[in-house]
């Protein structure tokens, strides 16, 4: 992959620390990122915030070669997570990243030049209402074309998923450009083949310069990610491979595979703690 380029995907299901190996690993963390995983409620919520943090700052370390206690990770008021830094770093002029987590995947991407959005969906029922009363909820957000696709997909099952499909795609949109606002979004149309070949109109308009790729991770689990590059020549030439590559490797996206096992969550914990890959000890949980 192209350098600054990184799609990481972890799939957390079979992580299960106990509550002293989940503390452990909050207290790698300043406070500030400690307070941002526990406000979360529900134990399954902090362990998906953890692990988003576990990446960020392993892939900041890796890309930019940051020494992990002088990583300073920050939002804007919108929410987009960006690394506060003094140091230049000439050959990427314009890096990047987004996190996103639902279900049972953590994921992360970034880019050296364009702006890239990424989002992560399962395919969850409504339990306090139907499937049509939940969607209903959300149907100023999408076109008039949109909209027919989904409540015309067949079964409730299968307008769930139209629905999570088109919603994957514009959560990506919006944390790309970092806005923080799904007002307007029904502005914002996609148009697909089979749900390849993804374009985007905007205003009525298409707009060649992002492109979009939407992945059936199976189990009803969807990652859509996209990017908007600075001139036509650069994504024409730019994205193809990365394409290519997610759509045949989504289990071991990016340079190593961090997939599910706790020892592979381990391998994000020890540089951390400032253990290397040889002086490793054996993992104490095999969940």
């Amino acid at each position: 992959m192209e350098e600054g380029v990184r799609r990481w995907l972890v799939n957390i299901s079979k992580w299960c620390p106990s509550p002293q190996d989940f503390s452990s690993a909050l207290s790698l963390f300043p406070p500030s990122q400690r307070s941002s995983i526990l406000r979360f409620i529900k134990s399954e919520d902090r362990k998906r915030a953890l692990v988003s943090r576990l990446l960020q700052y392993a892939l900041l370390h890796q890309v930019l070669g940051i020494p992990y206690e002088q990583i300073s990770i920050k939002r804007t008021l919108e929410g987009k997570p960006y690394l506060e830094c003094d140091k230049d770093v000439p050959e990427f002029p314009n890096f990047n990243f987004n996190v996103s987590h639902h279900g049972d995947y953590v994921a992360i991407a970034s880019e050296p030049l364009c702006l890239v959005g990424l989002d992560m969906v399962s395919c969850t029922i409504p339990w306090k209402e139907t499937v049509t009363e939940f969607i209903q909820n959300f149907s100023s957000y999408f076109s008039r074309l949109e909209w027919d696709f989904i409540i015309g997909a067949g079964n409730e099952e299968q307008m769930l998923v139209e629905f999570y499909r088109y919603w994957c795609l514009k959560e990506a949109y919006v944390k790309a450009i970092g806005s923080g606002l799904a007002s307007g979004l029904d502005r914002v149309e996609f148009h697909h083949t089979g749900w390849t070949n993804i374009n985007v109109k905007i205003d009525g308009t298409f707009s060649p310069l992002w492109k979009f790729w939407l992945l059936d991770l199976g189990e009803k689990h969807y990652v859509s990610l996209l990017s908007l590059s600075l001139s036509l020549s650069l994504t024409n030439t730019k994205f193809s491979a990365v394409s290519l590559f997610l759509i045949q490797s989504y289990s071991l996206i990016g340079t190593k595979n961090i997939t599910s096992a706790c020892s592979n969550i381990q391998d994000l914990l020890y540089p951390l703690r400032g253990v290397t890959r040889d002086r490793q000890p054996k993992a104490t949980r095999t969940q």
